[in-house]
């Protein structure tokens, strides 16, 4: 499979993700209430109305050409908690349905890779298959990892909003210092490679599962 087919897949696979992610968030608000995403057109699977061209494109298509492996993210469905019925709870329910979403879509993944993985080992395995092998472990892979980062509870990831939401509210002065330094804290995990050291080694498990290979 040539580098460059890799790469198109694996950016194929990560806006699929993040579309289904921000998706899951805004039918969550809908749920709760809140039709701003809906009005605003993000409850859809067309990445063209969830893309960031940094975080979506540009930055995943660098990875790959690097050989790391691909992450990315989308511009934010807009959430107005004002809006919903209950907005504690609806915070709670609306960040937990993004990792969630990525959660299912692994494990639906993962079923294809069964499906399809006994057949690259036959006679009739065809470019089609190889392709559609590819797509699926990525979209694996992807999903774990977009699921995993996202449950950080460090703002403005979804871990925060769903750890804010379980918080006394007599702890609310630290969720409020949280959110002033949650991006140094997020960009300082990220350029050390503790990100890499919490991700990679889960990464490589699942891979290794997938693959059917024994540690």
């Amino acid at each position: 499979m040539n580098e460059t087919l890799s790469i198109v897949v694996q950016v194929v696979a990560l806006l699929f993700a993040v579309s289904f992610h921000e998706s899951a968030h805004g039918l969550a608000a809908l749920a709760c209430g809140d039709p701003t995403a809906r009005e605003q057109g993000r409850i859809s699977l067309n990445p063209l109305r969830h893309v960031d061209p940094v975080g979506s494109i540009v930055f995943p298509a660098l990875l790959a050409l690097t050989g790391a492996p691909v992450f990315g993210w989308a511009r934010p469905v807009p959430v107005d908690l004002r809006r919903t019925r209950h907005p504690r709870s609806a915070n709670l329910l609306v960040s937990a349905a993004g990792p969630l979403s990525n959660v299912l879509l692994a494990l639906a993944f993962t079923a294809l890779v069964l499906v399809i993985r006994p057949r690259l080992h036959g006679a009739s395995a065809s470019t089609v298959d190889e392709v559609l092998f590819l797509l699926a472990v990525y979209s694996v892979l992807i999903n774990a990892a977009l699921a995993l980062f996202n449950l950080l509870p460090i703002p403005p990831l979804d871990g925060f909003g769903v750890l804010e939401s379980l918080l006394p509210r007599s702890l609310a002065p630290l969720a409020y210092t949280l959110r002033r330094y949650g991006m140094l804290i997020l960009l300082a995990i990220m350029m050390t490679g503790v990100l890499g050291r919490l991700l990679g080694p889960a990464q490589r498990a699942i891979l290794d599962l997938l693959l059917g290979r024994h540690p």
